[in-house]
Order: C-alpha cells, then structure tokens, then sequence
C-alpha cells in the first residue's frame, strides 16, 4: 500500500511539474509573439503616418442615431392610459479636406436633427405626429495659404441655420479673411479680425447683421475604434455685444462591432439676438417688453445618446 502510494505521488508531481513546464513555454511563445506583432504594429502605424503626411483629399464621417417609441392602451396607472410617444435623433458629422504642400481647402458639415412625439389617442385636440426639438445645421469651408508648416492666411465662410423648422430664419453667414493656426495635427484655429456677419430674419428690428471678429477652434480625430470632434465658433461683433454669438458642438462616438457602436452629442451656444426673438414671441403683455437690456439670455443647451455608424 505504502508502494502504490509513493508511486501515485511521484506520478502526480511528474504532472504538475511537466504541466508546469508547459505552461512556462507557452508564456514564453506568447512573449515572442507579442514582440513581433508590437513590431509589426509600430511598422503599420509609421507607414500610416506616411500616408496621411501625403498631399490630397482626407474624407470622413460618422454619426448617432439615438431614439425609442412607446404605446400604451388601458395602462390606468397613468394621466393618460392611451397613448404613444417616441423620440428619434440623428447626428452627422462629415468632413472632405484637400491638403496640400503650399494651400489647404477644408470643408465640413454638422447637422444634428431630433423629433418627439406624444399622442393621447383618447383626444383629437393635441398633436400626434413628431415634431421637431434639436435642430442644427452647420456647414463651413476654409481656404488657407502657408506661411509656414503652422501659419497660413485664410479666409473662411461659415453656414448656420435650422433645417426643419424656420429654415434660415435666422441663418447666419460668416465670410472673412485673417490668419489659420494649426498647433498639432488635426486642430486647427482661425481668427479673422476681418469678418461680416450676415444675418438672415423675417424679424429685421432684431436681428442684425455686423462688422467683426471671427474666431473657431476644431479638433477632429480619430483613434482606433473612437472618433470625436470638437468645435467652438465664435463671433464678436465690433458694433455692439448684443450682436455678437457663439457655439460649441462635440460629438463623441466608440466603435463596438463593425461599423455599430455608441454615440453622444452635445453643444452649447449663446445669442442674445435669438433670445430676445423668442422672448417678444411669447410676450403676454404683461410687464415690460422684452428688449436687449432686460432679455435673459440664458444659455442654450442639447445632447443626443444613442447608436452610432461609422460611414
């Protein structure tokens, strides 16, 4: 008995060490193969480098769509046991980029469209198709001529507007002319001390149009399976700060499988001339009429989470 269990003790730590053994070689494999696909991928990524340092055009986008709908027949436990609603939004951020040796000419288009809908199905008095809620629309195109690998002069025309609801009432045009900076690779900074902002309004006793500057930061970039964009355009008008604007969108998405992912979005603006136009709009009479010395501009705010596609 003592001799057959000797003999199993002596099989078992034969096993556990040759399993050992094995797995220390697997390691090992592992290590080697780890060196040569970090080589291989530092190879890729200075040959990438190489091709995106290349003259020509660079074209991209991507974009979110988020939403989700609802019905409900005889549910009692709520104000209106009959109803359906739904919320859908999509986002698109696109950019077409000619680069060059001695001039650049970028070009890019954000929209970022929502519609609710609320229907109580036990009435014919509310509103049961979707109705529009965010609603941007962006489009710019910046010629620029090198100074230098950082500086260039540049002249800039800059789109914005609504798309779904009161197309280009207002709608802003900037075009101006001034200097480009491009501190790191896919960032770059205009100001335009020479710029006129056309405004386009029914409402003329509001909305002006002005004589100013022209500042915009974007930061576009994708690493890996994550694509982002950034920017902020600013207007000062030289005539008077109630004339003056500005805007900051960031889109965000993280590509899960294929071409499917998350995705979010959100912006952030300030004008006192849409403020005060919406202020006299739903003006009851009561107190004192709204004006650019009393109007609260408070600041405007969206977002949008949802799934993303990478086009």
């Amino acid at each position: 008995m003592t001799k057959r269990l000797l003999i199993t003790a002596v099989l078992m730590l034969s096993m556990t060490f040759g399993f050992a053994q094995t797995k220390e070689e697997l390691e090992a494999q592992k290590a080697e193969k780890q060196a040569v696909a970090d080589a291989a991928q530092a190879e890729a990524d200075a040959l990438q480098a190489q091709i995106d340092a290349l003259p020509g055009w660079r074209v991209g986008a991507f974009g979110t769509i988020g939403g989700s709908l609802s019905n409900f027949n005889n549910w009692y436990a709520q104000g209106a046991p009959n109803n359906a609603s739904g919320n859908i939004g999509i986002t698109f951020n696109g950019y077409a980029n000619l680069i060059q040796e001695k001039f650049f000419w970028r070009n890019a288009l954000t929209s970022n469209l929502n519609w609710v809908k609320l229907d109580n199905k036990d009435t014919d008095l509310d509103d049961d198709n979707f109705n529009p809620t965010t609603d941007v629309f962006n489009l710019s195109s910046l010629y620029g001529r090198n100074l230098s690998e950082k500086l260039a002069v540049s002249a800039l025309m800059e789109y914005r507007t609504t798309l779904l609801d009161n197309f280009n009432d207002p709608g802003y045009l900037d075009v101006g002319v001034g200097f480009t900076w491009l501190p790191i690779k896919d960032m770059i900074v205009v100001v335009h001390p020479l710029n006129y902002n056309f405004v386009f309004a029914d409402n003329d006793t509001v909305f002006e149009s002005s004589l100013g500057a022209k500042i915009v930061a974007d930061y576009t970039r994708q690493i890996g399976a994550i694509n982002f964009k950034t920017n902020l355009s600013a207007f000062q008008s030289y005539k008077s700060g109630d004339l003056s604007n500005w805007t900051w969108t960031n889109s965000f998405s993280y590509t899960l499988w294929k071409m499917i992912g998350v995705g979010f979005d959100f912006g952030l603006r300030s004008n006192k001339q849409e403020a005060l136009n919406y202020a006299l709009a739903n003006f009851d009479g009561m107190g004192d009429v709204p004006s650019f010395d009393n109007v609260d501009n408070d600041l405007q705010t969206y977002y949008t989470i949802g799934l993303s596609y990478k086009f």
